[in-house]
């Protein structure tokens, strides 16, 4: 089993990059977010592996970033997400979103990836609401993981009154309940403080 590829890009074309290892050229597919980061023909590169074996074929797709192959893995593992699905959601919805995608269960936000539909967007949030619990968020929580993110959004009504105002004004699920969690210490337990302290996360 191949865990990691270290070598020189030899060429990307598509949505693969061919790694020449010791004169030994692997092709791997990767996410576009991935081949954007490794840089171009003829640089040094890295890539964690992970090896998907069929009948009749054995492919190996590579992550810049350990979070988007730990992403990979859980999208992969529910039924009807096959290695293209995956790449479409983590497209859509990057690994930094994913997480509180997951916990609003914001069935929109998925399916503005390529192949998922209502159905199937909703089976992926059901399946992964617990499943996800382990992986850790970026950007403005960094410090907090899933688990915590999933109990905050089922906190209480003041909470889910603000983000259905927010909804209602033209903002995504998941970008809502992330503006009101940020703004939950300022707001005094007021919902329209809240709803205002949520828009300025918002433009900020």
């Amino acid at each position: 089993m191949i865990g990691k590829l270290s070598g020189v890009i030899d060429n990307i074309e598509g949505n693969s990059v061919i790694l020449d290892v010791g004169g030994v050229g692997y092709l791997v597919q990767a996410s576009a977010r991935t081949l954007a980061a490794i840089g171009n023909k003829g640089d040094p590169a890295s890539l964690l592996i992970d090896t998907h074996v069929r009948e009749d074929a054995i492919t190996l797709i590579g992550f810049a970033e350990a979070s988007e192959q730990s992403w990979f893995r859980l999208l992969n593992s529910v039924q009807g997400v096959g290695a293209k699905a995956a790449f479409s959601i983590l497209a859509a919805c990057p690994v930094d979103k994913l997480a509180l995608v997951i916990a609003a269960q914001d069935k929109a936000a998925l399916t503005q990836a390529d192949g998922v539909g209502p159905k199937l967007a909703a089976r992926i949030l059901t399946e992964l609401k617990d499943k996800a619990a382990n992986i850790e968020l970026g950007q403005a929580k960094k410090t907090q993981k899933y688990q915590d993110i999933k109990d905050d959004t089922s906190s209480d009504s003041l909470d889910k009154d603000a983000v259905s105002a927010l909804i209602n004004l033209g903002y995504g699920r998941a970008d809502a309940y992330s503006a009101v969690m940020n703004a939950k210490g300022k707001a005094n337990d007021n919902l329209e403080e809240l709803i205002r302290e949520a828009l300025k996360e918002l433009s900020a």
